[in-house]
């Protein structure tokens, strides 16, 4: 549903055809890099902000974070900054929602160019390091209009992890996308056998 919607209200935004796709990044392949760490308090809010951060190789048109634990507020808009040297905000922007509590982010935008950094931060009811941690995938859209029709491509899931400055623990180094194998504990069968002859050797030697 949340793609739908974005296509419904991208189509004022894209007016103008789509430059050729020849030599661009396949759009529904992208590679985006990203992370997790703490966000900045949020006045009136005493809940645990989280930031995300991240870019990806083509530009995008829209996007989801997605949680495994309860989504509490949602910081909109996010900002878009050049990764040039030096790094300079940019007027792209992105509007944000979300069913609250709820378990994702959408947003809908423009990044005009790849590797163009969005960052932006979420609330979440536990503390930032307290297990489970959040873990976040990032699911990224591109709509464009493409002889006359409006077209979209979609990349992802893929990985934003857990947050970033947190003390190492057990569940440290594994994600959603690559979980922590789960380890089989083999009950031993007890041997009644040779404790009944020891038995019976003991019994024997008593008789004796």
């Amino acid at each position: 549903m949340w793609l739908t919607a974005m296509v419904g209200c991208l189509a004022v935004l894209l007016a103008t055809p789509a430059m050729s796709r020849a030599g661009e990044s396949n759009p529904n392949n992208y590679n985006c890099i990203g992370t997790l760490s703490a966000g900045a308090p949020e006045e009136g809010s005493e809940e645990q902000q989280v930031k995300y951060s991240f870019y990806c190789n083509g530009p995008i048109t829209g996007y989801q974070v997605q949680t495994q634990i309860p989504v509490t507020g949602i910081q909109s808009p996010p900002v878009v900054t050049d990764l040039a040297t030096p790094p300079k905000t940019l007027t792209d922007t992105f509007s944000c929602s979300g069913e609250i509590p709820g378990f994702g982010v959408n947003c809908v935008g423009a990044a005009k160019a790849g590797y163009d950094q969005i960052t932006g931060q979420f609330a979440i009811g536990s503390k930032l390091c307290a297990e489970p941690r959040v873990d976040a995938l990032l699911t990224v859209t591109y709509a464009y209009i493409e002889k006359g029709a409006i077209q979209q491509a979609i990349s992802g899931p893929l990985e934003l992890g857990r947050p970033t400055g947190c003390p190492r623990d057990a569940e440290s180094g594994w994600s959603r996308l690559n979980p922590k194998p789960v380890t089989v504990v083999k009950k031993h069968k007890k041997k009644h056998g040779k404790k009944k002859k020891k038995a019976s050797a003991k019994k024997a030697a008593r008789r004796s």
